[in-house]
C-alpha cells in the first residue's frame, strides 16, 4: 500500500505542478494584454550623425566638372570654409543627411561656407534628378569614376571632411551628419 500511496501523491504532485504552471502561464499572457505598453520609437536617420574626427591634412587636388559640364576644383573656394560630402544617389544615409546638409548651407553660406556634394558613381541624368527632388543649391560634382574617393583613400558613403578658410582638412566623417552635428563643429571653423 505504501507504493500505490506514493505514487498517488507523486501523480498529484505533477497534477498541481502542471496546473500551477498553466495558472502562471495565464496570469503572464494577462499581464502582458492588460499592462501599460511603453513602445520604443524608432529614431530617424536624420537624427542619427556619427562624430567627426579632428584632423589636419592637406586636402587633395580634385579636378571635376559640375552638373553643367564646366570644369570645377576645390581650389576654386579659397577663403572659405568648405565641406566636401561623397555620397550615392542610392545610400539611404546619404539620402537621410541631405535635408540637414542643405539647411546648414542656407544658414551659413553668407559667411563663406560651401559645400561641395561629390556624387559617387551615378549617371549624370539621375544625380540632376536627386538635386532637383531634395531642392539642393550647393554645387553638386558628378563623380563617374569615384576619383574623390580615391583621392581621400575612403570608400565609404558617405564621407565628409571640412577644409578650413587656410585650406587645411580639419574634421573628417564617415557616416551620416546631421545639424547638430554641423553646428556643433563646423561652425566654430566659420568664426575664425
Amino acid at each position: 500500500m505504501q507504493s500505490s500511496q506514493r505514487d498517488g501523491r507523486r501523480r498529484f504532485s505533477l497534477g498541481a505542478m502542471a496546473l500551477v504552471g498553466v495558472g502562471l502561464l495565464v496570469l503572464g499572457v494577462a499581464a502582458a494584454l492588460w499592462l501599460p505598453k511603453t513602445t520604443r520609437l524608432p529614431t530617424p536617420a536624420a537624427d542619427y550623425s556619427v562624430t567627426p574626427i579632428k584632423v589636419e591634412f592637406d586636402p587633395p587636388e580634385l579636378a571635376l566638372t559640375d552638373l553643367a559640364g564646366n570644369p570645377v576644383s576645390l581650389a576654386d573656394w579659397p577663403g572659405q570654409v568648405v565641406l566636401v560630402n561623397n555620397w550615392a544617389t542610392w545610400c539611404p544615409p546619404c539620402k537621410a543627411e541631405m535635408p540637414a546638409l542643405e539647411a546648414y548651407y542656407q544658414d551659413h553660406h553668407e559667411q563663406g561656407f560651401t559645400i561641395v556634394a561629390i556624387e559617387s558613381g551615378s549617371p549624370l541624368a539621375d544625380v540632376s534628378r536627386f538635386v532637383e527632388e531634395y531642392d539642393l543649391s550647393f554645387p553638386v560634382w558628378p563623380d563617374l569614376k569615384s576619383l574623390s574617393l580615391a583621392a581621400i583613400n575612403n570608400d565609404s558613403l558617405p564621407n565628409s571632411y571640412v577644409i578650413d578658410r587656410g585650406g587645411v582638412g580639419r574634421l573628417a566623417w564617415t557616416g551620416p551628419i546631421n545639424q547638430f552635428m554641423l553646428e556643433k563643429y563646423v561652425t566654430p571653423l566659420l568664426e575664425e
